[in-house]
């Protein structure tokens, strides 16, 4: 095992004394009280973990010193050797537990997300793939226990979407899904081939964390907001209410356009939370040049041979090809239920590649 630095053990818990102590006095201001308060939720397993590891630690040293100490009862030795191999594996644990804890933080991983999912090359079909992609992610959601909610979509023209845009909802919605960002491709004979043949289509699915106002303030003379009527099917309301709404971030020229509610003060609402996601996320990306490139890489232009992921319905096969992940249960994957481990993989291997450039592996 690699040793841990006991100063920087020593320095967390100084720190979550101090914490502790300042948010118990009542003092911060509400801003301050809010950032204390996220500190502490962060702090308080990484204490817990430390508390662990060092009674881990305690315990096989006190086992290792009674085997060692030649005055000491013969039996009270045996059951010492008896209880060394268990007394290393906690430590083991604990200390493996810890270390993951103590690698770099992503600011935004206990965040809501914003889930957007474009259709890419492959016409009608691409479109119904975008929407079974919106599907699964929502099932799994449920699971959760998150909160999906539409923020705009264009539906396709046999179903399906050309583009759809939704929150997530929940704590660490960011965490689990950052992951998927990237093209899709699935590999499937569709409902109106007469020949039985395998068309491939492809989608692109982007995952932004979810900005609140203590992470990005938007100044009112940057924007261009404009009022229209809603698109699409929807009767007289379509017709005659001005409920539609697209913003315009000047400085950058990012534009949202939300056209979902009735309610032209709801598209606004959702159209600057949406707005503040991307300029968020913008943000995180220039203070990391080298997540720009990898998420670029990874989203791509939704082209067929750019993917993260192949979904294979004719073998019931889904392959990350990040990770050389591959599982014969594509109906559970889309069904969310089997979604988690290909998930999960692909966080043990980030966390793999951290332990590994923090020379901790």
């Amino acid at each position: 095992m690699t040793p841990l630095p006991p100063e920087r053990l020593a320095a967390i818990v100084a720190r979550h004394d101090i914490v502790t102590a300042t948010l118990s006095a009542g003092s911060a201001d509400s801003d301050s009280f809010v950032q204390l308060s996220r500190e502490l939720s962060d702090l308080d397993p990484v204490v817990a973990a430390i508390a662990v590891y060092k009674a881990a630690a305690d315990n096989l040293a006190g086992i290792e010193a009674l085997i060692d100490e030649p005055g000491s009862d013969p039996e009270m030795r045996a059951f010492a050797a008896d209880e060394k191999p268990e007394a290393e594996k906690a430590l083991e644990e604990a200390h493996r537990a810890l270390q993951l804890m103590l690698l770099p933080k992503d600011a935004a991983d206990e965040k809501s997300a914003i889930l957007e999912i474009r259709a890419g090359t492959g016409g009608d079909e691409a479109a119904l793939f975008a929407g079974d992609l919106f599907r699964m992610y929502a099932k799994y959601a449920e699971l959760k226990g998150w909160k999906v909610e539409v923020i705009s979509e264009s539906e396709g023209t046999v179903g399906g979407y050309r583009e759809v845009v939704a929150e997530v909802k929940g704590r660490g919605v960011f965490a689990k899904l950052k992951f998927e960002s990237g093209a899709h491709r699935v590999q499937r004979v569709p409902e109106t081939e007469t020949q039985g043949r395998i068309h491939t289509s492809a989608a692109t699915v982007a995952v932004l964390p979810e900005a609140e106002d203590v992470d990005i303030t938007v100044n009112d003379a940057d924007l261009k907001i404009d009022t229209m009527r809603a698109q699409g099917a929807g009767g007289q309301h379509v017709n005659k209410t001005e409920s539609a709404i697209r913003v315009t971030h000047l400085p950058t020229g990012i534009v949202v356009f939300v056209q979902e509610e009735r309610s032209q003060h709801k598209n606004r609402a959702r159209a600057m939370s949406l707005l503040k996601a991307k300029l968020y996320d913008a943000e995180r990306t220039a203070k990391d040049s080298a997540r720009a490139a990898d998420r670029k890489a990874q989203v791509g232009s939704g082209d067929r041979s750019e993917r993260i992921r192949t979904y294979n319905f004719p073998q019931a096969r889904v392959t990350d090809h990040r990770i050389n992940l591959t599982l014969y249960r594509l109906e559970e994957v889309m069904a969310g239920t089997a979604l988690e481990e290909i998930l999960d993989a692909l966080m043990s291997e980030h966390q793999a590649e951290l332990l590994a450039a923090e020379g901790m592996s």
